[in-house]
Formats: structure tokens, C-alpha cells, sequence
């Protein structure tokens, strides 16, 4: 699994690495040469990231995934339009050829639109579900760990963050990052 841009490793309750992949494995190999249990999380949704660290450091940066070259094909290229196939209801088609610049344009317009308005939701969703994913993980048996994931869904983030106040140093600081956009939702910063 190709981590995002950067990830973060852990041994036990210390944050050991954090930065691109390449940086972090050379952490991450020689802790685990040493006997460290160390688990490592995808700063963008906090999923664990799993490299294959058999061999010298040489073997496993070169078993590193290399992001894939994307492959255009049809549309408009620069910029980064994709062909593909919508089936809609014949209605839907006639709407859409009435709209000005046509069907592309008007289902472009819709889309941008809907993501803008989900883009609130989405973000405290996301958020949540990477910071309940870490806190899973690595402080579920940590003091105050199921009051902290009541209050990570509940929006609360005064009781979450007094819920974590005694974790790790680390841990805490790394889980409220991970929740950091649960409470940025248009009512305010915490």
C-alpha cells in the first residue's frame, strides 16, 4: 500500500519518525533491527502502512512503491478532464443539453457544487475516523481512551481533550492532529 505524502511511526508510545515515506522506513528498520514493535500510520487518514523491511536498508528502500504515472487518455488533458460514461434518464439528458455549454459543463457545475457543500461533512467525518483508527491502535488501553472516542464523535472537543490530557505525549499530541478537523466545521476553533 503506497502511503500519502507523509506518514508517522510509533514505537510503542514514542513517535520515532514522521515525514516522507523514504525518510521514515531508514527510522523504522532500525528500530525494528533493535526488537522495537513499531507501527506506522498514513498521516492522511491514519490506515496503517506496512513496509517490508527483510534485508539492509539498501533492499528495502528499493522495495519502496513507486507513485504509478498516471495514463491519460481522451478529454482535456491539461487539465486532467478523464472521458467516461454516465447513464442517466433521458429527462436528465434534456436538461442538460438545455444548460449553457452543454452537458459537460452543466454536470462539471453540479459536481463542484456538491463538493463544496459536503466539503464540511466530509472533512469532520474523515477526521474522525483517522483519529478513532490511531487511537484504536495504539492508546486504546490508555486511561480515559472511551470517554475520549465519546467525545471525538460527539464534537466536544473540551471533554476529548481533557480525556487525553494524561496520555503520552506523543500519542496525545498525535491524535489531536488526526482530530484536529472534527472541530473546525463552521462553528469554530476550538
Amino acid at each position: 500500500m503506497m502511503p500519502s505524502a507523509t506518514c508517522t511511526a510509533f514505537a510503542g508510545n514514542r513517535l520515532i519518525a514522521s515525514g516522507a515515506p523514504s525518510e521514515v522506513v531508514a527510522v523504522v528498520k532500525a528500530a525494528y533491527d533493535a526488537g522495537d514493535a513499531v507501527l506506522v500510520f498514513d498521516d492522511a487518514d491514519a490506515r496503517p502502512v506496512e513496509f517490508d523491511l527483510r534485508g539492509d536498508l539498501a533492499a528495502v528502500l528499493a522495495r519502496l512503491p513507486v507513485e504509478p504515472v498516471e495514463k491519460r487518455g481522451p478529454g482535456r488533458p491539461r487539465l486532467g478532464v478523464t472521458a467516461r460514461e454516465v447513464t442517466l434518464l433521458p429527462r436528465h439528458w434534456d436538461w442538460l443539453a438545455s444548460q449553457p455549454g452543454g452537458a459537460s459543463v452543466a454536470l462539471r457545475k453540479l459536481v463542484e457544487n456538491a463538493l463544496r457543500e459536503a466539503e464540511g461533512p466530509d472533512r469532520v467525518r474523515h477526521s474522525r475516523e483517522a483519529a478513532y483508527r490511531f487511537m484504536t491502535a495504539v492508546a486504546g488501553d490508555q486511561p480515559g481512551y472511551e470517554e475520549a472516542t465519546r467525545m471525538l464523535f460527539a464534537g466536544d472537543w473540551v471533554a476529548f481533550d481533557a480525556a487525553i490530557k494524561v496520555w503520552p505525549s506523543d500519542v496525545r499530541d498525535y491524535a489531536r492532529r488526526l482530530a484536529e478537523g472534527s472541530w473546525r466545521n463552521g462553528r469554530g476553533a476550538p
